[in-house]
Parts: C-alpha cells; structure tokens; sequence
C-alpha cells in the first residue's frame, strides 16, 4: 500500500529530456521521491522496433539522458521487456503513488498505454499522461463538420487560428532520488552495430542529446534562419536546423522549438528575412503535426495506403537489383546516388533530395512505396512512425494530401534546378564525370510514360 515515501515514476519513452517534460515535471512536482524508467519493449504486440540507425541514437540519447537525470539528483533505470509486465512490476516493487508519462499517437503504443493505465489505477496508483510530443492533440484539430483533416493548408490554418501552444516548462530544479533498483547498463541492450561496425558516417555527423539539441536549435535562430526560406532547398547548403532526430527522440519539444523561433521574429537588423524564415520554418513544424495527426486516424499507415484505391496499383514484379542499386547509390543518376549516400553516411538526408530519391524508386522503377519505407526506417536516425510512411505515401500519390499522381520528380531536372554548381552530387558522389560512374539504370522519360500510364489504372478504378 501507497504511503507518503511511495515514490512517483515516469516512465520515459520518445521524450529523452529533462526540460519541457511534463510527466518529469509533474512527478518533481509531486514532493515524492522519483524513479524515472525507460523500456526496451520489443516484445507488445504491434510494437515497431527502432531501426539499425535510430538504434545507434537511442543509444547515445539514452546515456546523455541518464546525465542530465544525475545531474538532477535521479538516475536512469533501464529495463527490457513488455511494457505491461515491466510497468506492472516496478508499481510492485516500489510500491509507488503515481505513475506518470508523455503521450504516444500509433495504436499499438495507445492501447499499451491504456491497458498499463487501467490496471494502475486498479492497484490504487494514480496514472497521468500529458501532452509532449504535439503542439496540438489529435482529437483538438477538427473541420467544421467535425472531421479529421486531410489536406495540409487548411489543416494548419486551423492550428494557426487554435490558442497558442502552451510555453515549454523549465528542468526541474532538483529531483529526490527513490530507491536503488536493479537494471541494464545502456550496453546491455545491445543497440549499437558491432559486426561490423558501420556507424563511423555517423559519430561523424552527430551528437545525441538534449544539449546539443538546444545548441542545434541556437545555431539555427541565429546564422540560419534569415535565409532558411531561399535556402532550404539547396541541398548544398548548410541551411537547415538539423533538428529532425532531435525531435524524434524526444530531445527537444515543439513547443520549444515552437516558442524559440517565435520569439525569433522580429529581431536584428534583417527583422523582414528572419520573420519570413520563421513562419516558413514553423510551417515545417506544421507538416510533422500533419503526419502525426494522420497516423492517430490511420495507424496502418506504415504498411496499408490510406487511400484504398490505390490497393490496385499494378506494381510489376519486384527487381532486387534495382532496389539494390537505389539503396547503395548506384543507379547512374547523380542526384538519386548522392541522397542514398549521404543517408547511409549520416543517417540523413535532405529534404528535397528525399523527395527526389522516393518519386526515382516508385515511378521511375515502379517499386512500392513500401520497400523505400522500410530501408528509410532501418538507415534514418530520425524515422518516426509518423513522417517516415506518411512522407513515403505523399510521394507514392496513396497518402493524406498527396502529391499528384502525374507528379514525377525529374532527378535531372531537380539538380541543375537546386545544386546547379553541382556542390551537393561532388561531394558524395566524387566519381561522377569519370568512367567509372555508371550509366543510368532506366531511362527516365520512359519509365515516366510508364507511371503515368500504371496511375492511370488508378484514375480508372475510382471513376
């Protein structure tokens, strides 16, 4: 039974900071001592589990957490296993009052949530869970006729129009240690590769962690985000705020983000370009939301299009090859090539060259979306369950808000038009002029007639 020394857990997911969480602050708040805990759930059903990427992130995010939280007077318990049976017997163990958490949007992680939160709460322990990861709830967001959205444009005129995001909590001060328990070292869990090694590209390119997500967003609002709406584009250009896996995991929230770039506007001497970059960068932050509140009405999103219809896509026969030289960068075409080579290197890629890269492999090769799906959720450090299928789709032309179906990124096109002096396709793809670079694999004019005429099989069925 709960007494006065009962401690409080937050239970930490894809929220991995101290600052601007809820569940945190609401235990600290609570005067109890604290257990904070984190689960390596691999086992509940419908349970997406990280790719080989994110996996090196959550690892080095997840050891940087466990510093701020000593920092605080706390420490960081890390267990392996079902959520429900875990959850259930730490509530034993400690005998706890309160069990706090931040909100998750698939429907496998809700009806987790639910059932831990229901059978808390049966045991006498009260079970909270907030909103952190969104600047607006799902079920907040509503068209007239009391509708999800489905189009982008309204969508966010609507968050625009809704009262501001609330402003992002401060760290707590201090937290009161609860008691000493047993778990796995970060090590343990086995989440780094080892055999081989292959994420040099990405110690590289990347610090995990709540500070250098601050820094990151810092950087940004100060030398970058005057020029972002010009630059953003440019693949060659260091003009983005390199936020995406920070978001993902939690490092920093959007209502940091949110209130930062806000309050950003207006200040120094280039007041007219910094407001424009802003309210272009926020409408980024905007499209993120859109995915999310996507997979809160569509949680099969990572493997069923949203649209129906386009269930009868005539996908020919799978050619390995051709997928195989779209994942390494060898399909002869420049822009293609670097993309998929900056992304095995970094665990990212440009946005635009995203889009580039997906429209090449479903309508140039005409392989199904899902395959690009998958090898971005296994090779970006920043695949969320939301952006990564929902972005797939908008290009595929089956999602919510999707690009036109005659709508067939031309990669040649595309890289004189946004790396003109070719900066961006030299630098990962230094052979390229020479002999040894490949021909192209396809020929894009025809592979586009080819698309344009599989859509229309599309078109078709829904007149």
């Amino acid at each position: 039974m709960a007494t006065d020394s009962s401690p409080a857990i937050v239970w930490f997911r894809d929220d991995l900071r101290v600052t601007d969480n809820p569940a945190l602050s609401a235990a600290a708040g609570s005067g109890r001592p604290v257990v904070c805990v984190y689960v390596w759930d691999e086992e509940s059903p419908g349970i997406r589990p990280p790719g080989g990427a994110a996996r090196w992130w959550l690892h080095h995010s997840l050891i940087a957490l466990g510093e701020e939280l000593e920092r605080l007077g706390a420490r960081l318990l890390i267990r392996r296993g079902a959520a429900e049976q875990v959850i259930a017997d730490l509530l034993g163990e400690t005998d706890a009052a309160l069990l706090f958490w931040n909100r998750r949007y698939g429907l496998a992680e809700r009806t987790v949530d639910e059932t831990i939160k229901s059978a808390a709460r049966a045991r006498g322990v009260e079970a909270t869970s907030f909103g952190a990861a969104l600047l607006f709830e799902p079920w907040t967001i509503r068209t007239g006729s009391d509708t999800p959205f489905s189009v982008y444009t309204p969508f966010w005129r609507a968050c625009l129009s809704s009262p501001a995001p609330r402003k992002p909590l401060d760290a707590p001060n201090e937290l009161a240690a609860g008691p000493r328990l047993s778990g796995l070292s970060v090590d343990e869990l086995g989440l780094l590769p080892t055999h081989p090694d292959w994420a040099g590209g990405l110690r590289e390119s990347w610090t995990p962690g709540e500070q250098s997500a601050r820094a990151s967003l810092d950087a940004f609002l100060s030398d970058e985000v005057a020029d972002y709406k010009q630059n953003r584009d440019t693949p060659g250009i260091a003009a983005t705020s390199r936020l995406s896996p920070h978001l993902r995991w939690g490092e920093i929230s959007p209502h940091q983000v949110w209130h930062a770039t806000s309050a950003a506007r207006g200040a120094g001497s280039r007041a007219s370009a910094i407001a424009e970059g802003a309210t272009t960068f926020l409408s980024e932050l905007g499209w993120r939301e859109f995915a999310y509140h996507t997979l809160f009405q569509h949680p099969q999103m990572a493997t069923q299009n949203i649209h129906p219809e386009y269930d009868g896509f005539p996908w020919p026969r799978l050619h390995p090859a051709a997928l195989r030289a779209w994942q390494e960068g060898r399909t002869g075409i420049p822009l293609v090539d670097a993309g998929m080579r900056e992304l095995w290197h970094t665990g990212t890629m440009h946005n635009r060259v995203r889009m580039v890269v997906a429209s090449f492999l479903t309508k140039n090769l005409l392989i199904d979306w899902r395959h690009g799906e998958q090898w971005f959720w296994d090779t970006l450090v920043d695949s969320d369950p939301a952006s990564n299928p929902f972005n797939w789709q908008w290009v595929a032309g089956s999602g919510a808000d999707a690009a036109p179906y005659f709508r067939v990124f031309n990669p040649e096109l595309q890289r004189e038009k946004f790396d003109p002096h070719g900066d961006y396709v030299r630098r990962w793809v230094p052979e390229w002029g020479t002999d040894s670079y490949p021909e192209p694999i396809v020929d894009l004019g025809e592979t586009r007639r080819a698309a344009l005429a599989a859509y229309d099989v599309v078109r078709r069925g829904r007149g």
